[in-house]
């Protein structure tokens, strides 16, 4: 009889401060370091080659988002909601409810939902 190897889970990234979701598409927010880091990165459905957001300067205050390159036309709206919950996530942790569960509707471009503090990036 052989023996089935059994699959271990991978250990969570250390770097990755928790999810957010729109209701379509889950994404994840990393730190860059462990220690004071100047920027993060969110990521969509698990997938490290598919950059949404970076967010610079994070300890200078003069903040910077950069968009990946399938994420930068979208709509401004939807641009500023979801750099407002990656803050959150990254601050905070993982968002308790994802738009949709705020909301109401997947398509509502509102950015309320308890967010907390609006922060601008320029870029």
């Amino acid at each position: 009889m052989t023996d089935t190897l059994r699959q271990e889970p991978e250990p969570r990234d250390s770097l990755v401060r928790g999810d957010f979701s729109d209701g379509h598409t889950r994404f994840t927010v990393r730190a860059s370091s462990a220690n004071a880091p100047d920027s993060f990165h969110v990521i969509a459905n698990g997938n490290w080659a598919d950059i949404v957001l970076i967010v610079s300067g994070l300890n200078s205050g003069h903040l910077h988002a950069t968009w990946g390159d399938g994420w930068r036309s979208f709509a401004p709206d939807w641009k500023l909601w979801v750099e407002d919950a990656a803050f959150k996530v990254f601050y905070n942790g993982d968002l308790a409810a994802d738009r949709t569960a705020r909301t109401g509707n997947s398509n509502d471009d509102r950015r309320d939902g308890g967010l907390g503090p609006v922060k601008f990036c320029n870029g």
